[in-house]
């Protein structure tokens, strides 16, 4: 019984000599990893209520835009991208009011809404997306430099049919009829990879054949050879 109690005496003297060396290093790790904890948990309680403040402005952009009221999509888009551009609703918002814009002749106030989801949306899909509509936008007003510029950019695959078939429209439109058609033939390969690899939206058969089609009467009408 003496030898155990001396050997647990030499184990408690062992700790605390371990304990003053290392001690303090311990408590601030503990420290340290705890205000991280509460960081995080912080950061995601934030986002949460930002997203839940953001979905109620959102529905009432929709609201607006079902009325017809471009004004107050116009200020409610405003608002989400001035406090919640982070969330997904704001390139949303700008979208949607992007839309009801353009069909009532705001072309300019659209065209910097869905410049800000291009550049700033926080979802790679809705950037991809207000990109696309920037670029028809500008086609619409004969600004075809300005088009293609905004198409100068890697998208997604289910998008990439889609954006060559803006610039063979740009190009075409321009009086570049070569480039235009082999843009055309590119949106075509696009299309057929992204049906192949099931990343065409679930497009269904019916669809995918009557774009397809479309795409061709585009190539075909510029008149050109390969």
């Amino acid at each position: 019984m003496a030898t155990y109690d001396l050997e647990e005496q030499e184990q408690l003297d062992e700790l605390k000599t371990w304990w003053k060396m290392y001690g303090n290093w311990v408590a601030g790790a503990i420290g340290v990893l705890a205000i991280a904890v509460v960081g995080v948990q912080g950061w995601s309680w934030w986002q949460r209520q930002q997203a839940s403040e953001a979905s109620v402005l959102y529905g009432g952009l929709q609201q607006a835009v079902t009325q017809q009221d471009a004004k107050r999509a116009r200020d409610l888009a405003g608002e989400l991208i001035d406090k919640y551009g982070r969330t997904a609703y704001a390139a949303m918002g700008a979208l949607l009011a992007a839309k009801i814009n353009v069909d009532q002749g705001e072309s300019k106030t659209a065209r910097a809404q869905l410049q800000w989801a291009a550049e700033k949306g926080g979802d790679e899909t809705l950037r991809a997306l207000a990109r696309l509509r920037l670029a028809a936008l500008l086609i619409d007003e004969q600004a075809y430099d300005e088009a293609l510029k905004a198409l100068a950019h890697d998208l997604p695959m289910p998008f990439q049919a889609r954006q060559a078939e803006l610039k063979a429209d740009a190009l075409a439109a321009s009086g570049k009829k070569a480039e235009a058609r082999a843009a055309y033939d590119t949106a075509l390969e696009r299309l057929a990879a992204a049906k192949k690899d099931g990343t065409d939206g679930r497009m269904d058969d019916g669809r995918h054949q009557a774009y397809r089609e479309l795409i061709r009467v585009k190539r075909d009408a510029l008149g050109v050879t390969a």
